[in-house]
């Protein structure tokens, strides 16, 4: 095969660099297309899979689901709507000095129950696990609390005697089931405050807290009554942190 002479060669890639730089309005319309059809190949396959994962659910899944989602729009346009206020006051200057003072300790309250340094109370919703079988391991807990911390829970208490907060684990030793080392005697009580409702709904959730217990490889029930006011007095010790310090 004749090879091609070089100053024709060197050509050839010259044209080439030179369609690369000063693309063509075709080749612009081309590209434009390209993108968009990969665009709508994207769109259209993340479409499919959201049906699929909603399809699956059922209808008293779904209302559950949108009641879960109602209560934390309400919740956040409640505290939008108190923020823009608490903003309003600042500026005006009227007495500023005393509404920020109210903020900061209002803030610090809200730190210390999340801490789990301050007694807590407000509506909410107390959970009943009875466990005869003793089936009830460390997992089915901690996805409890992340259920109830989904739903909007500001403080949990198990058994009136483990406050639940960040750092909380659960175990086994032995038979036994242990949260923050402290042993969990059957009936499990979970007090839970936050709002009744999407609590209760949070719970009873296919797959969560209910089905798990009620499951036929587990034998328990669980019972819930919602509550005017919920009473959360056990403290966590809080330390001081050794390395780590206020930006």
């Amino acid at each position: 095969m004749p090879e091609r002479p070089p100053g024709r060669q060197a050509s050839v890639w010259h044209r080439i660099g030179r369609d690369l730089l000063r693309p063509s309005r075709s080749q612009f319309l081309v590209a434009g297309v390209l993108c968009l059809s990969g665009l709508l190949v994207v769109t259209q396959l993340t479409g499919v899979d959201d049906q699929d994962t909603y399809s699956s659910m059922r209808r008293q899944d779904l209302v559950q689901l949108l009641d879960q989602l109602n209560a934390e729009h309400d919740r956040l346009t409640d505290e939008s709507q108190r923020l823009e206020r608490t903003k309003e006051k600042l500026v005006s200057g009227a007495d500023a000095r005393r509404v920020a003072a109210a903020e900061n300790q209002k803030r610090l309250d809200q730190m210390g129950i999340l801490a789990g340094s301050l007694a807590a109370k407000g509506p909410g919703i107390r959970i009943t696990i009875v466990d005869p079988q003793q089936k009830v391991g460390p997992d089915v807990l901690l996805d409890a609390v992340e259920e109830m911390r989904d739903a909007g829970a500001e403080a949990i208490e198990i058994n009136d005697q483990v406050r639940v907060v960040a750092q909380t684990w659960f175990s086994r030793s032995g038979q036994q089931l242990v949260a923050d080392g402290q042993p969990v005697n059957s009936p499990i009580t979970i007090d839970v405050i936050g709002e009744p409702h999407a609590l209760e709904e949070g719970a009873r959730f296919r797959g969560g807290l209910v089905s798990q217990v009620q499951a036929e490889t587990v034998g328990g029930k669980v019972a819930i009554s919602r509550l005017d006011e919920v009473q959360i007095g056990s403290l966590r010790q809080t330390t001081t942190p050794q390395w780590a310090k206020p930006a």
